[in-house]
């Protein structure tokens, strides 16, 4: 029995880019509807429309809510949900204060489903459906964050974070024989099963020796529709770091680079302090940047040349970063992304920061045939955003005098009271 819902209020979808094909890239219905059926998107148009098409249809109507893709939050490591906002710390020192001792803890299996759980739970409360995820080294991790993504139909990306250089603690090293097979059975356990998709996670060319890396770059040449994540050029003293641990490397991207981790589907986290022969590199391979606003402030990392960047024809997404980021919600990301914009003289449109959130992370993550947007055929992964959510948003929002400046504040103040509802496959969450 076919299960069929009209979901009517304001509409916004993408035609295109908005960075390369400006505004008229953006579709804005004010009376809008999403007709969806079975968890797929099966029409889109005005509420009169399709009224008239489908009468027969159960209708959610969201007054003026603004109904939007769902959030893709293109890098993030939900081991670090419970040591969020730790005070004060470098990069490196951050890792071994804070991040390291946390993600021992995953090694207990009941403590990864306890985290999983209430991580993904973070997530669609704000707004957000979709996520590429680090674990931890231990395989249970991987297990708890697929299983807990399973029970909640959500789309999601992870994978197994490899480390096996002396210079992780001991407790979170593995080697680069287990690494490589623990890595390939979760992926034929977990890839394509429902809405999972494996992801290849070195962590960083600093925590993973050659053999290492050049065991995972064999298991991505084996399985070349898999994504590759891991970190490029977040700080410049970890460029440093590379340096000493890689004499041999022209730069930074080199060390993924010469053992088979540079390619079309790999996420590079950051990518702040990029040389012009990375650059190159990364826009002639189409490799995804993912740039994480929050994180790169709290932890003093830089700014993100994202209007450099997108001009010069890079693919780029947008990320919380959590734990290192500040924040679960991407309204808080976009507003980050926004204010590191202005600090570079160039600040982003709503339109932007709308489209890198949604179908700029979607892109990055090679899934714009099923998430990103309102089209048909995609999944049903939608937010309604409830454009008037505090006094200090609604008196700001009733003055605009199109959608931009009634959504823009939206951005810049919104949490999780922002968030009207949340659809993943259809169903509200």
């Amino acid at each position: 029995m076919t299960s069929t819902t009209l979901h009517l209020g304001q509409t916004l979808r993408f035609d295109g880019d908005p960075f390369s094909e400006g505004l008229a890239a953006i579709h804005h219905e004010r009376q809008g509807a999403v007709l969806v059926s079975d968890g797929t998107i099966s029409d889109l148009g005005t509420a009169d429309a399709l009224r008239a098409r489908h009468p027969g249809a159960a209708v959610a109507d969201h007054g003026a809510g603004l109904i939007v893709p769902g959030f893709v939050d293109a890098h993030a490591h939900y081991p670090q949900t419970a040591m969020i906002a730790s005070w004060g710390k470098r990069l490196i020192d951050w890792l071994n204060s804070y991040t390291f001792p946390e993600e021992m803890r995953f090694g207990d299996p009941a403590y990864a489903r306890e985290i999983a759980g209430r991580y993904l739970d973070l997530l669609l409360a704000n707004g957000t459906t979709s996520v590429c995820s680090f674990c931890t080294i231990h395989p249970a991790s991987v297990d708890a964050l697929f299983e807990a993504a399973e029970v909640r139909g959500m789309r999601v990306f992870a994978g197994k974070t490899c480390m096996d250089r002396d210079t992780a603690p001991e407790r979170l090293r593995d080697t680069a024989q287990s690494a490589y097979d623990d890595s390939k059975a979760l992926l034929q356990r977990w890839h394509g099963r429902g809405r999972a998709a494996y992801v290849i996670t070195p962590r960083f060319s600093p925590t993973s020796t050659r053999e290492q890396l050049s065991a995972l770059g064999a298991l991505w040449a084996e399985h070349p529709d898999c994504l590759m994540q891991t970190h490029l050029s977040e700080q410049t003293d970890e460029i440093e770091w590379v340096k000493s641990l890689y004499p041999e490397a022209r730069d930074y991207l080199d060390t993924y680079e010469a053992f088979g981790l540079l390619g079309a589907r790999g996420l590079y986290g950051h990518a702040i302090h990029l040389e012009p022969r990375e650059k190159d590199r990364l826009r002639e391979i189409g490799a995804g940047l993912v740039h994480c606003p929050t994180s790169n402030t709290f932890i003093g990392s830089g700014l993100f040349d994202m209007a450099g960047l997108k001009s010069g024809g890079h693919t780029i997404g947008l990320a919380t970063d959590t734990g290192g980021g500040s924040s679960f919600s991407m309204l808080r990301t976009m507003a980050a992304a926004y204010e590191i914009g202005q600090l570079r003289g160039t600040p982003l449109h709503p339109a932007h920061l709308i489209w890198l959130a949604t179908q700029g992370s979607a892109q990055t993550l090679h899934a714009t045939d099923k998430i990103g947007n309102l089209a048909i055929g995609l999944e049903a992964d939608m937010t309604v955003l409830d454009l008037a959510s505090t006094p200090a948003i609604a008196q700001r929002s009733a003055e605009a005098n199109d959608l931009w400046e009634a959504l823009f504040p939206t951005i810049m103040m919104g949490d999780d009271r922002a968030i009207q509802a949340t659809y993943v496959a259809g169903r509200r969450r």
